[in-house]
């Protein structure tokens, strides 16, 4: 066990390597298993918790716009009641005026002053009207965030049940395929994980069956086969690019081909 721990990666025969490459594997697509049994909650809940920030941000925009609206119209109604004093008080000037000249200044000055009034009452209708319809719009987003906020909370109640069920198991499987890993050389290792990645069936690597390539089934020609089968050099499919293996160093049993050809003849 300890020799196993000390040996170098590029020591390895191509035999060892591609043992160890099909057992990585194997443990990866356990995972990929694992994965799949929790379907597309993971992005369901992702999408839903990124409404959910959408949403909230658009009430806090909403909400802030709202305020500003009470806020101009507040301030509508003190620039009203500063312009209904300002006419009291050009009237009660009016009493004591000593020409003409000065009693239509003050006359001028009250018809601007009411001008302001009316002007601000405009604003303020504009301003109620469109706080009303902002009010209604926070209250439509809020009852939707709600609405989202319920869906995301049982989306993830049944993903962590589904984690619950299988961390341990993908945590020991995780495990074992990181010792693997070092036990691959890191050129070899990272060349299968980019196959890997690129591959509809996230299979890295195949073996061969019916004298065809495992992954995308095109024919192999025998000099080919018979170089896979010597185990001496990492073989790659010429058409699809996934690492070739041996059926029989893959664990297939090598007694069905036996069959076919006896059947053959």
């Amino acid at each position: 066990m300890a020799k196993e721990t000390k040996t170098d990666p590029k020591e390895l025969t191509v035999e060892q390597k591609l043992k160890a490459l099909f057992q990585l594997q194997t443990m990866l697509s356990e995972i990929d298993k694992i994965k799949t049994l929790r379907g597309e909650l993971p992005l369901e809940v992702q999408d839903l918790e990124d409404e959910i920030a959408g949403l909230t941000t658009r009430i806090e925009k909403i909400k802030s716009e709202v305020d500003e609206l009470k806020a101009a119209i507040a301030g509508k109604k003190v620039e009203i009641e500063v312009a209904k004093s300002t006419v009291e008080k050009y009237k009660s000037q009016q009493d004591n005026v000593r020409n003409n000249r000065e009693y239509d200044f003050l006359t001028k000055e009250i018809e601007f002053q009411n001008l302001e009034i009316e002007l601000c009452e405009k604003r303020i209708r504009e301003f109620t009207n469109e706080e009303k319809i902002k009010s209604e719009e926070a209250s439509h987003s809020i009852v939707a965030l709600e609405e989202r906020q319920k869906d995301l909370d049982l989306k993830k109640s049944e993903l962590n049940e589904i984690v619950s069920e299988t961390k341990q198991e993908e945590e020991k499987l995780r495990d074992k395929a990181k010792e693997l890993e070092t036990k691959i050389e890191p050129r070899l290792l990272q060349s299968f994980k980019r196959i890997r990645k690129n591959s509809r069936n996230g299979l890295g690597l195949v073996y061969v069956q019916r004298d065809a390539c495992g992954g995308c089934f095109n024919k192999i020609p025998p000099q080919r086969q018979l170089d896979i089968r010597s185990r001496k050099k990492i073989i790659v499919c010429e058409y699809c690019g996934r690492i070739m293996i041996d059926p029989e160093l893959a664990g297939i049993q090598v007694e069905v081909k036996v069959e076919e050809k006896k059947s053959r003849r």
